[in-house]
């Protein structure tokens, strides 16, 4: 059951079905004052009645031993990357950039399974022609995997013909998840379907206000948010707004998405409509909880509305706290920015985070496979990745992933998120007595 308002109306922004893109930014997230953009792991156990998580084993320090090893000694590994950039409003070079600064350091310590890389990039356009190119041009160039970065279009076809593996970062589009492909994380599928996860089990909603913007990107999150609610038997009702509003008009979606008195609104809102539906609520003393994504728990957002953010949860955050991994981050990408390793934090990652976080947690796990002696190569690694059940993790070592543990979602690789919420004085932290919220009883 469901009734859907309208309430303002402005532009469209294609780039807003990557809002699900910050929430694996894992071990470079967040800041040690306040709001954190990264999806590991917290510790508090889940509860005994809720679903756990792919594994619950700890993992080992994953950038010790790569600082530690010297320049790898195998035969060179031809890698290929297709990356959208240069079109308005679909222009991501730091997941490149980043990436290609992660293969340099590699190159120097350890490389890929102690093979070292030629990284070969391709720039789409954000239409299929381009990206068809792309494909075309690395299955002429040899690459033995292809990594993507954001590519709408991904011409599966010509690399399967080529017998060619393709691992990438994040399902964009309907067809990306039931591709012969990974992805490393779940997309707006997985995280909406652990919004209605946590409205369940955790919260027993049996009702839900949903505000959202109306354009194509947030439309096709909030139409995976709603399927999830229904699969979870939780009744809803949408209100949709600009892009952006004014103070009034943010007021004016929360008063409408508030006035049946639903057990809980989630908000799809990201960046300025954090702030003004933060402060919406607020002036209008509404106390009904919401849910939104990490990108409303970013600091810049939580330092402008401060305890106007009281009673909000977040998907996707974890305890903020340095680790060797954030560390390795900030010393990749650096020089890449030109930005002293202390100034570098979530919020000034971007997207590139995901270039790096996707290109050091294939290292990983080839770091695994040569332990295990099984021989590095681009098909070798993809079936490690899709056979291996337990015990592998998101670079950072603490969400760990499951390549196909869906079988609706075969390509998805990731399924279970931390919750965070306010906790006042500015502090963003984890949700007490919730653990990792799997997400995969409520995918549609």
């Amino acid at each position: 059951m469901k009734r859907s308002t309208r309430v303002g109306s402005r532009g469209s922004r294609l780039v807003a079905a990557l809002m699900a893109g910050s929430l694996i930014i894992a071990a470079c997230g967040g800041d040690d004052d306040g709001g954190s953009s990264e999806p590991a792991a917290t510790e508090a156990p889940a509860p005994a009645d809720s679903a756990a998580p792919a594994d619950s084993s700890a993992p080992a320090d994953s950038s010790a031993p790569a600082d530690e090893a010297g320049p790898p000694t195998g035969p060179e590994m031809v890698v290929g990357m297709v990356n959208t950039e240069g079109t308005p409003g679909l222009d991501f070079p730091d997941i490149r950039r980043f990436a290609e600064a992660a293969f340099d350091y590699m190159n120097e310590h350890g490389g890929f399974g102690n093979r070292p890389v030629k990284l070969e990039s391709c720039i789409a356009k954000g239409s299929p022609e381009t990206s068809q190119a792309c494909a075309q041009e690395l299955v002429g160039k040899g690459v033995e995997l292809v990594i993507l970065g954001l590519d709408l279009f991904p011409d599966y076809k010509t690399y399967d013909a080529a017998g060619i593996p393709v691992i990438g970062v994040l399902p964009i589009l309907a067809g990306d998840y039931t591709a012969n492909a990974l992805f490393l994380t779940g997309g707006n599928a997985t995280s909406m379907a652990a919004a209605a996860a946590y409205a369940k089990e955790y919260l027993s909603a049996t009702t839900v206000g949903i505000i959202s913007a109306d354009n194509p990107g947030a439309n096709g999150t909030a139409a995976s948010l709603e399927a999830a609610l229904d699969k979870a038997g939780i009744a809803h009702t949408i209100v949709k707004g600009g892009d952006n509003e004014t103070d009034a008009g943010y007021q004016g979606l929360m008063r409408e998405a508030a006035k049946d008195n639903p057990d809980l609104l989630i908000s799809l809102y990201s960046d300025a409509g954090c702030i003004g539906t933060m402060r919406g609520r607020a002036s209008l003393g509404i106390t009904i909880p919401v849910l939104t994504t990490n990108i409303c728990a970013d600091k810049d957002v939580i330092d402008q509305v401060g305890d106007d953010a009281t009673g909000w949860t977040f998907i996707g955050v974890p305890e903020d706290k340095e680790t060797p991994e954030r560390a390795l981050i900030r010393k990749i990408v650096s020089p890449v920015m030109g930005v002293p390793e202390d100034e570098i934090d979530a919020a000034s990652l971007g997207l590139g985070g995901l270039g790096i976080i996707l290109t050091l947690s294939l290292r990983d796990y080839a770091m695994q496979m040569v332990d295990a002696g099984t021989e590095v190569t681009g098909a070798s690694l993809y079936d490690y990745l899709k056979t291996t059940k337990t015990g592998l993790f998101l670079y950072g070592g603490q969400t760990p992933i499951e390549c196909g543990g869906s079988a609706s979602y075969p390509a998805v690789c990731s399924f279970v998120f931390p919750m965070a919420e306010y906790k006042g004085g500015g502090k963003v932290g984890p949700v007490e007595g919730v653990g990792l919220v799997d997400s995969k009883p409520y995918l549609p």
